[in-house]
């Protein structure tokens, strides 16, 4: 069924079934999130503020969430860091014969490998990556993310989100959730470490 951001869309579970009123299973997506931040007093105490503020940020020190199938990190977006407000960083780790969800957004993101090698499916179509190649997934795009190869897929994905929810352009749906059991030799692992 394709995705259309107009028209309500029944969104189907991996196994099959209708997602509705199930248990929740990724509650990343059911928590409350900052997406664009007041900015407000004095233009100088502003200004004095934004240039006060890191410029780098360790992503050791923020911790992977997920399932055994996805793992995922937020290292720059609004909620976390006074430096933006217009775009959003975050770190996807895809263990082989594994996918992260399938789901659209008005937003374009363009996505940078690390390590690993995989595929994308952008609207029915696929297109396979590798390590050091970068990819971009094209605005109102019904996209999904699949590891290959041999190693975990490791993914820097950057995008306007922030941006695009300010203006309004809010049609971003979950289509399909990620698998919620990990792929096989991969029960036990978590992507900690990964520079090491």
């Amino acid at each position: 069924m394709p995705f259309d951001f107009y028209h309500r869309q029944i969104r189907k579970k991996s196994d099959g079934g209708v997602m509705g009123d199930e248990e929740v299973k990724w509650d990343v997506w059911q928590k409350r999130r900052v997406f664009v931040r007041e900015v407000a007093g004095k233009y100088g105490e502003v200004y004095k503020n934004l240039l006060e503020q890191p410029r780098v940020y360790q992503s050791e020190e923020i911790p992977f969430k997920g399932k055994k199938s996805r793992f995922g990190k937020i290292l720059v977006n609004p909620q976390q860091n006074m430096i933006t407000q217009l775009i959003e960083v975050h770190m996807d780790v895809i263990p082989p014969d594994s996918h992260g969800q399938k789901h659209g957004h008005m937003n374009s993101a363009v996505f940078f490998i690390l390590e690993g090698e995989g595929y994308d499916v952008h609207d029915q179509e696929r297109i396979d990556w590798k390590a050091g190649d970068a990819c971009i997934v094209e605005n109102a795009c019904v996209h999904r993310h699949f590891a290959a190869g041999d190693k975990p897929a490791r993914i820097i994905i950057i995008k306007a989100k922030p941006a695009f929810l300010f203006a309004h352009l809010l049609f971003q749906r979950i289509v399909e959730y990620p698998p919620d059991h990990p792929p096989a030799g991969y029960e036990d692992y978590w992507p900690e470490g990964w520079r090491t």
